[in-house]
């Protein structure tokens, strides 16, 4: 597999489950999100995936985030994308092992996560169907020249009102954005930091379960 990985099976044995992917956030690792997998829905085949840059301290990144006199804070874009096409291999690999359900593929990234998340929903349309977007942003950068006319997947957008590592401004961006390319979407916003607030979960276990 391209990736590392934590899989739980469904809880009910069922043919073609649905697949959920995880995607951890910058100096995370596979362990951060799986810790509520056992919270998310029976049928669900849940998968956390392992970001293939070590940090050390047992952290993990999937792009570089370098920080400069001049620049300030900058993002490897090369090393994004790179990414970007591993998790779209790893996806079509777990698919195939497991059997999952084609057609009810989600992907659920935080922060650098979420970004991923969004971009691969572009360069790679509809290899998910539903993302779900936690402290998260679209990144302009990281977006194909032209976007697919042919995009049917639904977006969940929440963000922390007192982010302190990603600006709410640049989240409340997201949301306009996807409208404008007639993309359905729900954006919601918690009073809360760099983190998912409990009602944030239980909301976006909700939009999920609509959706199975």
């Amino acid at each position: 597999m391209s990736l590392q990985y934590l899989v739980r099976v469904p809880k009910k044995v069922i043919e073609n489950p649905p697949l959920l992917i995880l995607l951890h956030g910058y100096g995370s690792n596979k362990e951060d999100l799986f810790s509520f997998a056992d919270e998310l829905q029976d049928e669900l085949l849940i998968i956390s995936a392992e970001a293939p840059h070590e940090m050390g301290f047992g952290g993990f990144a999937w792009y570089a985030i370098n920080f400069d006199a001049i620049n300030g804070k900058f993002s490897d874009l090369d090393q994004a994308k790179k990414s970007i096409d591993i998790i779209a291999n790893f996806i079509d690999e777990i698919k195939e092992k497991y059997q999952t359900n084609p057609d009810k593929t989600f992907i659920l990234g935080f922060s650098q996560g979420a970004i991923l998340s969004y971009s691969l929903s572009f360069f790679y349309p509809n290899k998910v169907q539903h993302v779900v977007a936690l402290s998260g942003y679209i990144n302009q950068e990281l977006l194909p020249k032209e976007i697919s006319k042919s995009i049917k997947t639904d977006y969940y957008c929440s963000h922390g009102t007192v982010d302190q590592v990603l600006p709410i401004e640049w989240a409340r961006k997201s949301s306009p954005f996807l409208t404008n390319l007639g993309l359905k979407n729900v954006y919601f916003e918690y009073p809360v930091g760099h983190g998912v607030a409990p009602q944030n979960f239980y909301s976006l276990k909700s939009w999920i379960q609509d959706r199975l």
